[in-house]
C-alpha cells in the first residue's frame, strides 16, 4: 500500500467517507499486483493460445503483468471449478467456453460443482469457432438440403464422425436430427485429426468438427463444407441453418473471459473495458486462426449462455446422456 493510497484513505475517514473508502480505495488501487489467468486446457492448445493473445494485450492496457496457469483436465471442468472458488478481489481470471459452461454442466452433471450460471461473472466473449457439416470433395452432395434429402431416403446411411459422446459437435450433430428429421449414424472418436482421417479415409461420409481443422483441406480441394453455424471470413457461400430456412440455431464453440461471480463492482468496471479493447485488438490474429473474433458484452454473454446451456440440457435428456 503506498503512501499516497494510505493518506487518500485517511481522508476519506476525515471526512465521513468511511464506509465508502474500502470500495473506492479498491478500484483506485486495482491491479496493483500480478492477475493469474486460469486455462483449463493443456499448453499449446487452441484455448491456450488464444488466451494468451488476450491476455498479452490486456497486460498492456491494465498495466500489470498476467500470468497464464494451465489447469487441464474433465473437459475443463478442474481448471474452471479452480478459477470459480478462488478470491473474488480480481485477480484471478478464468479463460474458458462453452465446454466448461454448456456442454459438461448440461451432459455430465454429476462432474461439475459449480453453476454455470450463477457462479461465473462474464467480462466479455472473446470469438466464436464455428463449427461445420463437412464431406469429401468427391461426396455426390453439392448442398447441405441434398445432404439432409439423401439422409431422409436412406436413414442411418450417413456416417459422421464427432471429437466424442457428448462434445459439442456431437450435441449439433443431433439437433440437426431433431429439427429436419434426418436419420445420421454418429461415429464418436477422441478427438484431435483422427476424426478428419476418418473422412478422408472414406471411414465416415461426413464430418461435424471445427472450421479451424477442416479448412487447410477445404482450402486444399480434398473437403466441401455444406454448412456452418456462424458466418466466417473467406467463406461467405457457405449457409447457416438459419439461412435455410430452420428457425432453431445451431450452436458453434466460443471463449470467453471470467471471473469469480461477486467480484466488486469497481473491479469490474475496470476488468470489462480492458477485455472490450483486447478483443478488438486480437481480432485479425484470431480470423487468421479460421475463428470469428466478435466482442460481446457481459449481459450479452450471459444471456447466450442461459440460452445455449437450457437448449443443451434439452438435448443431453433427448440422447439419454442426462435423466429428466
Amino acid at each position: 500500500m503506498s503512501v499516497r493510497h494510505l493518506f487518500f484513505f485517511a481522508m476519506l475517514i476525515m471526512l465521513g467517507l468511511g464506509a465508502l473508502a474500502p470500495s473506492v480505495f479498491f478500484a483506485a488501487g486495482y491491479p496493483d499486483h500480478n492477475i493469474q489467468l486460469i486455462i483449463p486446457n493443456v499448453a499449446g492448445a487452441q484455448m491456450d493460445i488464444t488466451a494468451r493473445l488476450l491476455a498479452a494485450e490486456m497486460e498492456k492496457i491494465l498495466g500489470a503483468k498476467i500470468i497464464p496457469n494451465n489447469k487441464p483436465g474433465a473437459g475443463s471442468v478442474l481448471g474452471t471449478e479452480a478459477a470459480l472458488r478462488a478470491k473474488k478481489d480480481g485477480y484471478t481470471l478464468l479463460y474458458a467456453g462453452n465446454a466448461a459452461f454448456m456442454t459438461a454442466p448440461a451432459c455430465t452433471p454429476e462432474i461439475v460443482h459449480y453453476d454455470p450460471i450463477k457462479d461465473a461473472e462474464p467480462l466479455g466473449l472473446h470469438y466464436f469457432f464455428p463449427l461445420t457439416i463437412t464431406v469429401r470433395s468427391d461426396a455426390p452432395w453439392k448442398t447441405f438440403s441434398e445432404f439432409i434429402d439423401y439422409a431422409k431416403k436412406n436413414p442411418g446411411k450417413i456416417r459422421v464422425s464427432t471429437m466424442g459422446v457428448g462434445s459439442g459437435p456431437h450435441l449439433m450433430l443431433e439437433t440437426i436430427q431433431a429439427i429436419t428429421g434426418a436419420k445420421l449414424t454418429h461415429v464418436p472418436f477422441e478427438g484431435g485429426e483422427t476424426v478428419i482421417t476418418a473422412l478422408l479415409g472414406g471411414h465416415v461420409e461426413a464430418t461435424c468438427d471445427t472450421l479451424a481443422k477442416v479448412k487447410p483441406h477445404v482450402d486444399a480441394g480434398k473437403m466441401k463444407m455444406l454448412l456452418i453455424t456462424n458466418k466466417a471470413p473467406g467463406y461467405p457461400d457457405i449457409p447457416t441453418i438459419q439461412e435455410l430456412g430452420y428457425k432453431q440455431p445451431l450452436y458453434g464453440g466460443w471463449f470467453g473471459m471470467y471471473a469469480p461471480a461477486g467480484i466488486p463492482e469497481e473491479v469490474k468496471n475496470i476488468l470489462v473495458p480492458a477485455v472490450e479493447k483486447a478483443v478488438k485488438i486480437t481480432k485479425p490474429k484470431i480470423d487468421a486462426l479460421g475463428s470469428v473474433g466478435e466482442y460481446r458484452s457481459p449481459s450479452e454473454q450471459k444471456k447466450m449462455m442461459e440460452e445455449e446451456y437450457r437448449k443443451a440440457v434439452e438435448i443431453a435428456i433427448k440422447i439419454g446422456m442426462r435423466k429428466q
